[in-house]
């Protein structure tokens, strides 16, 4: 007997196009794709050019000419560029201070009276000033004759020094005033971080015995952790990129005593129109971040392995 059992023509194969076979990689790459251009435009090619100049002697204007690495050779030989590093490790040693008082300031602030909110929003009135207004009045606090510290210690019978104008203290006294405008912005980071701790492990840490330092450093700290992150980051980086206070307070005098990186390229680019020079200078400023960027990123990914 014939077997008669019909089976299913199975279907013919459609044909499908590259992106169809593709589109779960595709898809992300053509919404990324125009950020990226921007950015590759913006600061991709502006980096890779002032490394290119580098290399080359310009003034701006004109023909460049070839001169290898000898910006660097001249660059390490110069005593202002010594300076302006070792000023540059001044401004990011103690510009950690910023973290510090901001989360004394914070742990002040978070509590539930009366008026609270006034204050909070005067302790960050100074990072929502401009760097310009906060650099014109630490100059006039500094001021000998006539500002207002000077008023203050008068009566005691003390002298104020002319801070800005002394070579050993001009440094010190433009990273308290930069000190001001970043406390208060590691404040802010420290109050949002306060108001997602936890306040059952609170409660139970004092149930236990848990008090002043001891539950502070136990139990609120931990749950800190990504603001204190995110706070010493943003502080590192704005330490070494110190421009704006000094170009407002010092131009990196007097005699260069107070210069950094940053305004150092600025003089040689557009004071003394050593381009290449300048480029170097940003190049090594460049080569420094880099390195604190990659431990970053080295340290981000292994907290987010960690907290899978």
């Amino acid at each position: 007997m014939t077997d008669m059992t019909s089976y299913p023509v199975p279907p013919k194969p459609r044909h499908t196009t590259f992106y169809s076979r593709n589109k779960l990689v595709i898809t992300p790459l053509l919404f990324i794709a125009p950020a990226f251009a921007m950015f590759s435009l913006f600061v991709i090619y502006p980096i890779i050019q002032s490394i290119s100049l580098s290399f080359y002697e310009w003034q701006g204007i004109g023909p460049k000419k070839w001169v290898g690495f000898n910006n660097y050779d001249l660059l390490f030989k110069d005593p202002v560029f010594w300076k302006a590093l070792v000023n540059n490790i001044y401004w990011l040693v103690l510009f950690l201070l910023a973290p510090v008082l901001g989360l004394i300031i914070a742990l002040f602030l978070n509590q539930k009276v009366f008026g609270i909110r006034l204050v909070k929003s005067l302790f960050f009135f100074p990072f929502v000033v401009s760097q310009i207004v906060v650099g014109l009045v630490f100059t006039w606090f500094y001021d000998p004759a006539f500002g207002l510290i000077a008023a203050l210690i008068e009566p005691l019978g003390l002298k104020l020094p002319s801070i800005l104008a002394s070579e050993d203290w001009a440094t010190f006294g433009v990273i308290i005033a930069g000190l001001w405008p970043q406390t208060a912005y590691c404040m802010i980071l420290y109050l949002t971080g306060l108001n997602s701790v936890n306040p059952e492990m609170i409660e139970a840490a004092r149930l236990d015995g848990a008090r002043g330092w001891r539950l502070l450093v136990n139990i609120v700290l931990p749950q800190l952790r990504a603001a204190t992150f995110i706070a010493i980051v943003v502080t590192v980086i704005g330490a070494l990129r110190s421009f704006d206070l000094v170009a407002i307070m010092t131009e990196g005098g007097p005699y260069n005593s107070s210069n950094v990186l940053a305004f150092y390229m600025y003089d040689n680019a557009i004071f003394r129109y050593r381009m290449g020079y300048a480029a170097s200078i940003a190049t090594i400023l460049f080569l420094i971040m880099d390195v604190y960027i990659v431990w970053f990123l080295m340290r981000l990914l292994k907290n987010e392995k960690g907290s899978r």
